[in-house]
């Protein structure tokens, strides 16, 4: 699969924009762990021109994280077009238009999958940032705004004459968020469209190698996108990478997999302060799968949670691997 000039070979995994969660650290684990790309987090258009500190902070890329997407959301032409000239200066692999959050505090100000209730705007944005930069352009966006306007279908064939790149499509409407099964049929549709050139990249409930083979064989997209199952398991890309290449899935080992969540946690310390660091990171202990089927773990998770210094942490986390290796032997 191309972006533009950017090769991602084929069948390529990529991981997700997600919101306090793909950060420079985040992205260079699951770089290293087999994502084909990675996208930062949420860049907003109006905080970028005012240049508040804690925005341009996420233009910053590493090389070894490359190819990355800087993602840009925002519901104003002129600002939208400015930012995306921004962020061309920092240096992206491509600039990606956020049209698919469902956050109330992005989507319910017209921002986000917001702009799915104003196609006329959203499709003024795109023209307008394909024509003011000269990096390769995408747009990551949902089926509609709710069960009774999906529209992505034709909306693709839109985008696609707006001149974008590639097309990230995310299975659900705007009004389901992230409840119910994502809609891959649809997803499907768009991808079988014959006037339809560009890349096709499909999202949604991509959660091990049985559901990213039947992506690319059923429903035969160009490329996959993970995000939730990424949180706590950045080494989904690796099992399923190696699923792909018919290798055995457990090629990581869980000491392997505790020295990643460790590391999670040290980076994070070390790019904020140890409160907020650890603060930080909780989403990615308590989402981890890697603590499923230890019993009676629910007072070890709390105490987990809770923890404030790494030395606490890290002293649970011994205590935890060590059960977890007296479980399996």
């Amino acid at each position: 699969m191309k972006i533009g000039e950017i090769d991602l070979g084929e069948k390529p995994i990529l991981l997700a924009p997600m919101e306090d969660v793909t950060d420079a650290s985040f992205r260079q684990i699951c770089k290293e762990m087999g994502a084909d790309m990675t996208y930062t987090e949420f860049v907003s258009a109006d905080a970028l021109v005012r240049n508040i500190s804690s925005t341009t902070r996420k233009l910053v890329l590493g090389e070894s994280e490359r190819p990355t997407a800087i993602q840009l959301y925002g519901r104003d032409v002129e600002s939208m077009v400015e930012a995306a000239r921004i962020i061309e200066d920092a240096n992206p692999d491509i600039i990606d238009i956020n049209f698919g959050c469902p956050v109330k505090k992005i989507a319910g100000k017209g921002a986000g999958a917001g702009l799915l209730k104003d196609i006329p705007k959203m499709l003024e944005i795109t023209s307008a940032i394909v024509k003011a930069v000269n990096k390769p352009v995408t747009v990551k966006t949902r089926l509609g705004w709710d069960h009774n306007s999906k529209i992505i279908v034709e909306l693709s064939e839109r985008l696609q004459d707006c001149g974008i790149k590639a097309l990230t499509i995310h299975g659900r409407t705007r009004s389901q968020m992230y409840t119910g099964e994502a809609d891959w049929d649809t997803i499907g549709k768009v991808k079988n469209n014959q006037r339809l050139h560009i890349p096709i990249i499909g999202n949604g409930d991509i959660t091990n190698a049985t559901k990213a083979k039947m992506a690319f064989e059923q429903y035969g997209v160009d490329g996959i996108m993970i995000g939730r199952a990424s949180i706590g398991s950045p080494w989904i890309f690796h099992d399923i990478k190696m699923a792909f290449e018919g290798q055995a899935r457990d090629t990581l080992t869980d000491a392997d997999k505790f020295a990643i969540l460790r590391r999670q946690i040290k980076e994070s310390i070390e790019r904020i302060d140890e409160v907020r660091g650890i603060l930080h990171i909780r989403r990615h202990l308590a989402a981890s799968p890697l603590f499923k089927g230890i019993p009676h773990f629910r007072e070890t998770r709390i105490k987990m949670l809770r923890a404030n210094t790494y030395r606490e942490l890290d002293e649970i986390l011994t205590y935890t691997e060590t059960l977890l290796r007296d479980i399996k032997n």
